[in-house]
């Protein structure tokens, strides 16, 4: 629960509750500061941020976003295996039943690989020069319409 200066904040900010984000870091990519940076500012937006650390399998990733109950999940991946591990995010939400978790991808992906995850269902991909503005924005409209499709 809110208190009133978070909700006014929230209010402020165009925010009807807190939206639950889950940012994480897939396979061996040990090069967290852009999970941390869009972290920090989606927490000053006022999200709730779940930061699962570096060096997440799919399966880690797939069961803390359902056990967290998350609107959007974040996955930043520099390491080039988004091909190989994005997928398996996306097929284990559908075994688990919880493929109406959007899932946004950020990093070093070439412009093909992203037209193929977002094919694949990847919501959105961020690339490094994306304005954080407009990470916030994406991520805050994905939650909204995941939010109104549970009601």
């Amino acid at each position: 629960m809110e208190t009133r200066e978070e909700v006014q904040i929230l209010g402020a900010i165009g925010l009807r509750r807190r939206y639950r984000v889950l940012v994480a870091k897939l396979g061996l990519d040990g090069h967290d500061r852009g999970a941390k940076i869009v972290a920090r500012a989606l927490k000053d937006a006022g999200f709730e941020v779940i930061y699962t650390g570096i060096k997440q399998t799919p399966e880690m990733v797939v069961r803390s976003a359902i056990q967290e109950d998350v609107d959007v999940i974040g996955i930043s991946i520099l390491s080039g295996a988004h091909m190989a591990l994005v997928p398996e995010v996306l097929r284990l939400l559908k075994e688990y039943k919880a493929d109406d978790i959007p899932v946004v991808v950020g990093g070093i992906i070439p412009w093909d690989d992203a037209i193929k995850l977002k094919s694949m269902g990847v919501s959105e991909v961020f690339f490094p020069d994306t304005p954080l503005s407009h990470i916030i924005e994406k991520i805050k409209e994905l939650a909204e319409k995941r939010r109104k499709g549970l009601e």
